[in-house]
C-alpha cells in the first residue's frame, strides 16, 4: 500500500481578500473584535458575520466555528467560515498552528476543493513565524488514517491551499514564503511519522519499518546503512537481541547520517528513537484491552527518521546522526523470562524484572552506540512509560536530562514547535531503584515514579554526555479528537528534532 496521505500545494498571497480565488475563505476572529475587523467582510456576507456575533451565536471562542455563503458576487470566495481565534493577547504561534489544522479539517469535512486561510499580521507579528505555523497545521490537516477503509472512504483531499496575509508588518513576500515552504516539509515529515505508526503490525515489521524508513531517508539524501541480526550481535547488543528473542521477525538497527559540507568539526547530534513495531508485553504480557495500539511502538523510531529527512532537505548546518533499534517484543518459546540477566554492548549487566518494560532496553543499546559513532549531544524519543501518562496525561510528553541547559534547550524548541513537554527531576537519589542482588541494574524500579526510573536506566548508557529524554507514551496517539487533531496518531517529536537540528547555532555558540 502506497502513501496514506496525500499533499497539496500552498500559495501565498497578499491581493485583496475579495479577489482571493476559493472555495471557502477561513478568517481567524478574536474574541471581543467588531465585525468591521476586517473591511468588506460583513457586507460581502449580508450582514451574516455581525449578526452571528451580535447574537452570540459566534463567540470566537478558541475553535468555534460559523459558516455562511458570499452574497456579494464581486467577492470570489464562495464561502466564508469564521474560525474562533480567542483573546488577542494570547494568540501566538501554536494558537496559529492549530487553528490552521482546525480550519483545514473543516474543509476538509465539507469536501471543500480550494481553501484559503487568511494570515492576519501587523508590524508586530512574526509573520515568517505565523507563516510556517499556519504551513504545518494545514499540511498536518491532511492527514489521512483511513487508509485501508473500502466501504467508507475517507475525507476527500483539499485539492490547493492559499495563505493570504493580510495587514501590516516589513517582511518581503519571498521570505514568507521560504516560511510556508519549510512550514510544508515540516508537516509532511510529520504526516510520513504519522502514516507509519497508524500501520498495523502484520504490515510493518521490523524488516518492513527498516526498509520503508531507508526510502524515506535516503530520497532525501541522508546517508543510511541497515545492520540485521548478525551485525547486531558482533556489537554485543544483548539488549536488543534479548528483546528480539521472542519473535519470529529478526530485528534491525537503522543508522542515519546527515553530514552537510563543511561541518566536519564541532557538534553532533545524536537522535534515537524507540522502534518497537509491536510490543505484547512478552511473557508478562499485556491486558487484552487496548493492546491493538501497541502498533504505534514505535513512534518515537519514526519521529527520528522523519526527522532526519526534514533535516537533510533543509540543510541543517550540523552533523546529525539518527539510530533507531527495531524489533517486537514477543512471548515466544525463546522469550527472555523475568529474572534473566542481559548483557548490553556498553558491558553493564541489567536484571529483567518485568520484560514489559523493554523499550529501554533497546534504547539503552542505541544510546551506547551513537555515542561510539560521535554523537556528542544527545535527545531519544520513545513511548516509554505508563507512568508519565499518570502523571501528564495526554497533554504533554515528559522531558528528563542532563545538564539542565540542555534540557531547557530542548524544552524551548518543543515547545516553539508545538510538541508540549514538561521537565521532570532525575534526582540521583531515584537510582537506588533501580539496584539489583545479582545485576548491574535492574530493568524497572517499580511502580514509585516509574517514569523516571526508566529515566535514570536510559542515563545509565549516556556516557555523560549532554542528554534530553522525551517520554511520548501520552502524546503519540490521540484518543479523543480535538477540533485541529483528529483521533490516531500525532507524529510527536519530527518538528521538535529537526528544529533542533535547524537551530543549531543557538546551542553550539
Amino acid at each position: 500500500m502506497g502513501p496514506a496521505t496525500v499533499t497539496a500545494p500552498i500559495t501565498c498571497t497578499t491581493a485583496a481578500l475579495s479577489s482571493v480565488e476559493t472555495d471557502l475563505l477561513v478568517v481567524p476572529w478574536f474574541q471581543d473584535e467588531s465585525p468591521t475587523s476586517v473591511p468588506g467582510l460583513d457586507a460581502a456576507t449580508g450582514g451574516e458575520a455581525a449578526r452571528a456575533l451580535a447574537s452570540g451565536e459566534f463567540a470566537a471562542r478558541l475553535y468555534d466555528l460559523f459558516l455562511t455563503p458570499m452574497t456579494d458576487r464581486s467577492w470570489c470566495a464562495r464561502r466564508v467560515a469564521l474560525v474562533g481565534a480567542g483573546r488577542r493577547d494570547e494568540f501566538g504561534i501554536d494558537t496559529a498552528r492549530r487553528l490552521a489544522a482546525a480550519g483545514g479539517l473543516a474543509a476538509r469535512q465539507r469536501r471543500v476543493e480550494r481553501s484559503a486561510f487568511v494570515l492576519r499580521g501587523d508590524a508586530a507579528n512574526d509573520l515568517p513565524g505565523l507563516a510556517q505555523a499556519m504551513a504545518e497545521g494545514l499540511t498536518l490537516s491532511e492527514f489521512n488514517a483511513g487508509a485501508y477503509k473500502t466501504d467508507d472512504p475517507p475525507m476527500p483531499p483539499v485539492s490547493a491551499w492559499t495563505i493570504a496575509i493580510t495587514g501590516g508588518g516589513a517582511d518581503p513576500i519571498a521570505r514568507i514564503e521560504q516560511a510556508v515552504q519549510r512550514g510544508r516539509l515540516l508537516g509532511e515529515c510529520t504526516n510520513m511519522a504519522r502514516d507509519l505508526s497508524n500501520e498495523p503490525g502484520n504490515r510493518l515489521t521490523p524488516r518492513e519499518f527498516a526498509r520503508r524508513c531507508d526510502e524515506l531517508a535516503t530520497s532525501a539524501g541522508v546517508s543510511v546503512q541497515l545492520l540485521d541480526e548478525r551485525q547486531i550481535e558482533e556489537l554485543g547488543m544483548g539488549l536488543l537481541l534479548g528483546v528480539a528473542r521472542g519473535s519470529s521477525e529478526p530485528p534491525r538497527l537503522m543508522v542515519f547520517r546527515h553530514n552537510p559540507p563543511g561541518a566536519t568539526d564541532g557538534p553532533v547530534l545524536g537522535l534515537v528513537g524507540k522502534g518497537i513495531t509491536f510490543d505484547t508485553g512478552g511473557i508478562s504480557i499485556k491486558q487484552a484491552d487496548g493492546m491493538e495500539r501497541m502498533k504505534d511502538d514505535m513512534a518515537g523510531g519514526a519521529a527520528v527518521a522523519c526527522a532526519m529527512r526534514a533535516i537533510a532537505m533543509l540543510n541543517a548546518p550540523i552533523r546529525v546522526i539518527g539510530v533507531v533499534p527495531t524489533t517486537e517484543n514477543m512471548p515466544g518459546g525463546r522469550a527472555i523470562k523475568p529474572g534473566d540477566i542481559l548483557k548490553s554492548a556498553s558491558g553493564k549487566t541489567v536484571e529483567v524484572i518485568n520484560t514489559d518494560a523493554e523499550g529501554r532496553l533497546i534504547l539503552g543499546d542505541a544510546l551506547w552506540y551513537v555515542r561510539q559513532l560521535g554523537a556528542t549531544h544527545l535527545v531519544d524519543v520513545a513511548t516509554l512509560t505508563g507512568a508519565c501518562v499518570v502523571a501528564l496525561g495526554k497533554i504533554a510528553s515528559g522531558l528528563f536530562g542532563t545538564p539542565s541547559g540542555w534540557v531547557e534547550q530542548v524544552r524551548r524548541v518543543a515547545d516553539r514547535a508545538g510538541d508540549r513537554v514538561w521537565p521532570m527531576p532525575l534526582h540521583e537519589d531515584y537510582r537506588e531503584q533501580l539496584k539489583s542482588d545479582i545485576a548491574d541494574l535492574t530493568k524497572t524500579g517499580g511502580r514509585p515514579a516509574g517514569s523516571i526510573t526508566a529515566a535514570m536506566f536510559l542515563k545509565e548508557f549516556t556516557g555523560g554526555l549532554p542528554w534530553a529524554h522525551m517520554d511520548v507514551a501520552g502524546t503519540a496517539w490521540a484518543d479523543e479528537a480535538k477540533p485541529y487533531l483528529p483521533k490516531g496518531p500525532s507524529g510527536v517529536g519530527v518538528r521538535t528534532l529537526a528544529e533542533l537540528a535547524l537551530t543549531s547555532e543557538e546551542w553550539t555558540r
